[in-house]
């Protein structure tokens, strides 16, 4: 019997002695008048043993077995889920092994056993959070974050994007580095999977800021001097996506939560399916985003997206590319880092102006394509320089122009032509005057 339960009995039984009323005990016991008089019949009628409560020393109907209990011991020691914090092990439990206990249930049981979660909640700084933006799709920020996703193998580059509304990911690629090609392909899932946003925010990387920002006089800014865009910059101008810049990484606190959690989580999952090449995460990635936005997503404040669908006129693999001006060099050839190319259309050389201007469009996925009076060519690499074709082909024309071919002896050249009858001067002579004089005559019979 607990200290409690003695007290509460030496009160009843001071009331069965009449030594103090019902209401006296019921305000000395902090229970109600109708508990007291039920405790009082039941001491009467049972004795002592009445104050003790019915289920001490019984098994709850809804406690774990010993059989689960060791069975979650033994997973989180294997090998397995051995670096996976309490609250992603509940979640891994559930969706892996079948097995649905609370948070509560596995930190008790593991606990008891001695087992202490790799990663403990540090107590959290007071600060102010900027309000959530209403609609889906109206801010997304993006990052990326270098870190040894996948034991054995050096560190690489996750690029990834959180809606600001909802915290939701948005896309995810993994690359060696950080680089403008991870930067498209996110841009690239965002609007197929959603549509286009309003509007990104992003650090002031050079891949989204050109160095020369901000430097411009006050003179070179009246003379209407600019910076130019970064390639990043002009496909999200073309696609009519507003990039608004970071100046600390507090600023985009929710992207950059996000690498918190996904070095924890990403990074547990990947050890735990086995996955040990970047082309394999990258593979897995769309199976997590879903799981994870399914865990941490929140509801907007207004559940209309902001999001727009992107014009079906408009080829994606056109704007998400590096594009660069080139002149054409000789028979609509140009050249494009060291080496030379030529327009085609249907496996055809395309006719085009000498020293026209056209636009090459570069991307691993189209490969190296040229936009020229409107249209967009495909592209043969040359082995050498046009112009020197050219120049061979005239000193071609020209060697044989110094050697030409003697006709043989019996050629039709080589035969003596029929000799002519001579016409001497004299007689030429006088029938010109013969005719001369007839002309004369009938001038002057018609006079």
């Amino acid at each position: 019997m607990t200290q409690k339960e003695m007290t509460r009995l030496r009160v009843i039984n001071q009331t069965i002695d009449k030594v103090i009323t019902i209401r006296e005990a019921a305000e000395l016991l902090n229970l109600s008048e109708r508990q007291v008089i039920r405790l009082k019949k039941g001491v009467l009628k049972e004795g002592p043993a009445f104050i003790i409560h019915k289920n001490r020393g019984r098994k709850p109907q809804h406690a774990l077995s010993d059989e689960l209990k060791n069975t979650i011991i033994n997973l989180k020691k294997s090998e397995k889920y051995c670096d996976v914090n309490f609250n992603h092990f509940v979640d891994l439990l559930m969706e892996n092994e079948n097995i649905k206990v609370s948070y509560s249930s596995v930190y008790r049981i593991l606990t008891k056993e001695g087992i202490s979660s790799p990663r403990k909640h540090r107590k959290r700084k007071a600060h102010h959070r900027r309000k959530r933006m209403p609609q889906k799709g109206m801010l997304v920020q993006i990052d990326a974050s270098k870190h040894d996703w996948i034991d054995g193998l050096p560190p690489f580059t996750l690029h990834g994007a959180i809606d600001d509304a909802t915290g939701e990911i948005l896309a995810l690629f993994f690359t060696q580095q950080e680089c403008m090609e991870g930067y498209f392909e996110i841009i690239r899932q965002i609007i197929t999977n959603h549509g286009v946003p309003l509007s990104l925010y992003s650090d002031r990387h050079t891949i989204f800021v050109s160095p020369n920002d901000g430097k411009l006089s006050i003179e070179e800014q009246l003379a209407g001097k600019t910076v130019s865009l970064t390639q990043f910059g002009r496909a999200m101008e073309e696609l009519g996506i507003n990039i608004i810049k970071a100046r600390s990484p507090q600023a985009k606190g929710r992207v950059e939560k996000l690498w918190d959690t996904l070095q924890d989580r990403l990074k547990a999952e990947l050890k735990i399916y086995g996955i040990n090449s970047i082309e394999a995460a990258n593979a897995f990635l769309p199976r997590f985003i879903q799981s994870y936005n399914k865990r941490f997503g929140v509801e907007p404040e207004n559940p209309q997206p902001a999001f727009r669908p992107l014009d079906p006129a408009i080829n994606l693999d056109y704007i998400l590319c590096i594009k660069e001006r080139r002149t054409i060099i000789e028979g609509s050839a140009f050249s494009y880092k060291g080496k030379y190319y030529q327009l085609v259309k249907d496996g055809k050389k395309v006719p085009a102006m000498p020293k026209a201007k056209l636009t090459v469009l570069f991307s691993p996925k189209i490969g190296v394509k040229a936009f020229y009076a409107g249209t967009i060519y495909d592209t043969l690499i040359l082995e050498e320089r046009p112009k020197k074709q050219a120049l061979r082909q005239s000193e071609h024309k020209s060697e044989k122009k110094h050697n030409p071919v003697k006709p043989a002896p019996d050629h039709p050249w080589k035969q003596q032509a029929q000799k002519r009858p001579r016409i001497s001067y004299e007689e030429t002579d006088r029938e010109i005057l013969e005719m001369l004089d007839q002309l004369f005559n009938s001038t002057r019979a018609w006079a």
